[in-house]
Formats: C-alpha cells, structure tokens, sequence
C-alpha cells in the first residue's frame, strides 16, 4: 500500500470524511508519485554531484467538478512528500508571483527573463502542487507554457488541479493559438485524470448547516471560524487576481474557499469584471459584516447588489454574517425597491435546493 492510499484510510478511519469511490480510484496515480519523490535524490544533489537531469516523473492533472475532492487529494500528497523540497499553492497566486519576478528580472536587461524565473523558481523544488488551474489573464497565457516547460524540464514534478479539462482551458481567450502549446505540454508530460465522483463533498459538508448569521455579533463571528476551521480545515493564504491590469486581493482563500470582509470586496472601486474573476476563482465565499443600505452608503449598494448577482448566476455558495436578515438590509433610500430582488436572492441562496441546483 503507497503513502497516500495509507493517509487517506487513516483519515477515513478517523471520520474525517467518508470513503468515495471515485477518490479511491485516483490513490494510485498519488502514490506512484510519492514513490518517485521518496527514491529521488534531492534536486541540489543531482545538480552539484550527479551532474546530470534528473529521471523525469509525470505529474497529474487531476480535473473534475467542484467540491469532489481534488484539492483534499493532492493535499495528501504534499502532506507525504513534507514541506523540505514541496510547494502547494493556489494556481492564481503563483502565476501573479511569476509575473512579478518577471517584471523583476526584466529590470537587469537580462534577454529571456523567463529563463532565469523558472531557474530560480525551481531551485530545490520536487513537487509543485498548484490548486484550480483555470487560465483568465491573457499576460499569463502567453508565458505559461513556455514557463512550465523550463521547469518540468529541471525534474520539478507538478501536480495540479483544475475544474476544466486541459482542453478547455482559456476557451475563447484573446489570441488562444498561442496558447495550444501549453495544453499539448499538458497532455504529454502530466498524466490527465478525471475525478468524476456524483457527489459535491464541500456542498455536503454544509448540508443542514446555517450559511446566514445576523446580527453579526461575537457569536455570528465564532459560528463562521466553526465552519472555516472545521469544515472547510483551511491552511489559507491571500488570492491575488488581476483584472485588466487591477490587483483584487481577497484576504484569505484555500481549498476553493474564500474569506473577506465587507469593505475588501464592496468597499473597493470594483466593478462586474471584477466580480466575474472571483466567482471564476472560488466555490464558496464567506462574506463577513454586512451592513445596513441606505443613500449614505450607496456605491457600496451598488456594488453588493453586483456581487451578488454574480455570485448567483455563478451558483458560488455564500456564507455571511450580516446586520440584519435579508429583507431589513435596505428599508430606506432611493433603491429600497430595487434591493428587493437582491434581498430575495440572498434568501434563496441559503436553502439547500438552490445549491443542488
């Protein structure tokens, strides 16, 4: 039996979720890697004494509907493979970190900059797991094959996770020709699963549970660090999208789940855009200390009423702490007609038919 297939009996054993078949199925793909991983001399040995590329292991592109348990696996795997010569990150938040050292390195007049990024980048690395894959930014699509390329070809083995196929990555994208290549280096040089289980664990772990708080007092606030920390089990760091040349940073994200406070996403300029990428980005949001609406805060009305649209349209589960219920948000000022509607979604959005849906 491989390391992974033990963790993951272990947490089944301890009632940290139920056994699913189609999870199962993915073990042994997770365990050939750490296999490889833990026979592997470590990457600054191969390249100070051997002298040489080190044997090249094919990664996983493990994609398939939300919540089915993509992240919770290749989380197994880096747990196994241990922090020494192992990195796990959202995918949005890498790509952001390439750019700016790109933006860096072209700095020192240096001719391909990228060469040196993905040197630097991959130094001493052996697994790089990068959670939901999902190509939006055009800056990004252009470097990233060529970038994954210089760092497969260092023996970094990366393992990702993806709601798409390799296929249907940056669909209908600004000049997508030159992207192709990066979908070929895909196919050829990770191994391509489906993880295709009926059931939507993360929809499940909410099942029957309050999604809605108000007021949003000290015991709104502790009902919701309940959920992150146990549901959820979240090890967060911020996501950073970019949106036309903007930086939207949600404070805390991981596993798909993403936490901020009212004025981080409604306080901001931003706009329907801006919403887009972050209903594209994450499955579930938790959204804390709504306020009351009336004509003193009307452009953060406004861009709540966005919000939530988007979040609706996108079917993005949403937890909140608020100031009052749905329906006594707004009882006064010029769009107390309009809120209405956006009232009546909120409601919706807590039942558990909607998000079955």
């Amino acid at each position: 039996m491989g390391q992974v297939t033990e963790a993951y009996e272990a947490r089944v054993a301890s009632g940290d979720f139920d056994a699913d078949p189609a999870q199962v199925t993915v073990l042994p793909e997770l365990d050939r890697v750490a296999g490889a991983l833990k026979s592997a001399p470590p990457r600054k040995v191969l390249g100070r004494v051997l002298k040489r590329t080190p044997e090249f292991t094919a990664g996983i592109y493990l994609w398939g509907g939300v919540g089915r348990g993509k992240s919770m696996l290749m989380d197994l795997l880096h747990d196994v493979a241990g922090d020494d010569q192992s990195r796990r990150i959202h995918f949005h938040a890498f790509m952001q970190e390439v750019q700016g050292r790109l933006h860096e390195a072209r700095k020192t007049q240096v001719d391909d900059a990228l060469i040196p990024v993905a040197a630097a980048m991959g130094d001493g690395l052996r697994l790089l797991c990068l959670d939901e894959m999902q190509i939006s930014d055009i800056a990004d699509a252009m470097i990233v094959g060529r970038f994954f390329e210089q760092l497969l070809d260092t023996g970094v083995v990366v393992v990702t996770t993806s709601n798409l196929l390799p296929d249907d990555l940056y669909k209908d994208g600004l000049n997508r020709a030159l992207f192709l290549p990066f979908i070929e280096l895909i196919k050829a040089r990770l191994s391509v699963i489906e993880l295709a289980s009926p059931r939507d664990h993360r929809q499940d772990r909410l099942e029957g549970e309050q999604v809605y708080f108000h007021p949003a007092d000290a015991s709104a606030r502790a009902a919701v660090e309940r959920l992150w920390n146990g549901f959820f089990r979240c090890d967060a760091e911020s996501l950073v999208l970019s949106v036309k040349g903007r930086r939207i940073e949600i404070p805390q994200f991981a596993n798909g789940v993403a936490r901020a406070r009212f004025p981080d996403l409604c306080g901001q300029p931003l706009g329907p855009a801006d919403y887009l990428a972050i209903a594209g980005a994450v499955r579930v949001l938790i959204l804390e200390e709504i306020p009351y609406f009336s004509s003193e805060n009307a452009n953060e009305t406004r861009r709540f009423v966005t919000l939530i649209d988007t979040l609706y349209e996108a079917r993005v589960r949403l937890i909140a702490t608020a100031a009052n219920a749905p329906e006594r948000l707004q009882v006064e000022g010029s769009g107390a007609f309009e809120f209405e509607r956006t009232a009546s979604r909120l409601r919706e959005m807590q039942s558990a038919e909607w998000c079955r849906a």
